[in-house]
């Protein structure tokens, strides 16, 4: 098996989890490393904590691939006043990389919250609060005889995705009209030439913002013409298949009551902070890893009966209003399962290679019973 490179496991990550997707306030990517270096073992983890890079040490392990990025702001110096001045110094003193994939993992279907879904059993998925204003479509004119090549070059770059289909095109013939200068180098025609009248087919394909540059740039390379007509119009039209939260339907209703034993359970929770049970039965259940209060009224909105996520403060529990029940399962908890989703893409790529999960609880948070 040929060496594996810290670039090699960052593209089959963002590959899965664009890092075009992640937050405005979010610093997912490679926290500390070299991109060229050959990875030895991988250990995964929801935090970066003293003790996983003690543990990523003791293993061998010379990545370490985290749910929370270990750094969210610039350091002005490292001298091991803090954990996280000392993780930094430790790494570099073991040449140990760091990686965390945040935000694009919570923002794609398959992410974080379709993990929590699958736990709970949740059916018939879909994203809570879709984002809006990361779609474009791109309209181009190509010939008739260079259409399938220009096509299958977008595709490739990865245009024309809806939903659960791929390589999605909307076409349409018409003539083509141009008249050359004598400074120009026309596929069709000669400089200075006559105007010249060509059969056309008008090319339309979705795009997503973040492949917004890899596609133009697929277009710019395998368009025949000098110089290219062609539009890029942002919609207004929400991403179905990206955004915060989820929301689905459990197989069939469960007393409320019980319904929060069950979450207990499948979501290895020792308590769970909730609003009064002002549901008889749970059907519809909203989602969302971490702290997702803000995500309370699109819930409410809806139709859920409960929304179980973690971090909501007490005055933000009077804002069910009787509406719905909240069960905060805390936030550690609700993402605990996120490095499942690193392993099995990374077993996937390479079947071969060391894959470790961490044995470390991270959570700062206790309880006393």
């Amino acid at each position: 098996m040929s060496a594996i490179l810290v670039k090699d496991i960052i593209e089959t990550i963002e590959s899965f989890a664009p890092a075009g997707l992640q937050e405005s306030y979010d610093n997912s990517g490679l926290q500390v490393g070299d991109l060229s270096a050959t990875v030895t073992k991988a250990l995964l983890t929801l935090d970066v904590t003293e003790a996983v890079i003690e543990e990523a040490i003791a293993a061998g392990a010379n990545m370490i691939i985290a749910h929370h990025p270990l750094l969210f702001s610039g350091l002005k110096r490292i001298s091991g006043r803090n954990y996280v001045e000392r993780i930094v110094q430790r790494a570099i003193k073991n040449d140990i990389n760091i990686y965390a994939a945040h935000t694009n993992l919570d923002n794609i279907y398959n992410g974080v919250n379709a993990k929590i879904a699958e736990k709970l059993g949740l059916q018939q998925t879909r994203i809570l609060a879709p984002i809006t204003g990361n779609l474009f479509k791109l309209y181009t004119t190509v010939p008739h005889d260079a259409a399938s090549k220009v096509r299958d070059a977008l595709f490739a770059a990865g245009a024309g995705s809806l939903g659960n289909y791929t390589e999605c095109s909307f076409n349409l013939s018409g003539t083509g009209t141009f008249k050359p200068n004598e400074e120009a180098d026309p596929a069709i025609g000669k400089p200075g030439g006559s105007r010249e009248s060509v059969e056309e087919i008008k090319l339309e394909v979705l795009i997503e913002k973040h492949l917004e540059r890899k596609v133009l740039s697929a277009l710019f390379e395998h368009h025949p013409y000098e110089e290219i007509a062609y539009e890029v119009v942002a919609l207004q039209n929400p991403n179905q298949e990206t955004g915060a939260g989820m929301i689905g339907l459990l197989p069939e209703p469960i007393e409320a009551g019980r319904f929060l034993g069950y979450v207990k359970e499948k979501m290895n929770v020792s308590c769970i902070r909730h609003t009064e049970l002002v549901k008889n039965t749970i059907s519809k259940v909203a989602i969302c890893g971490g702290a997702g209060s803000f995500l309370l009224k699109n819930a409410i909105s809806a139709g859920a009966d409960v929304f179980i996520t973690g971090d909501f403060k007490y005055h933000q529990f009077f804002d069910a209003e009787g509406k719905i029940i909240i069960a905060d399962i805390g936030h550690f908890e609700s993402e605990q399962f996120t490095v499942e989703i690193f392993r099995d893409l990374l077993n996937k790529k390479f079947p071969n290679f060391a894959v470790l999960v961490s044995n470390i609880n991270t959570n700062p948070v206790k309880y006393f019973y």
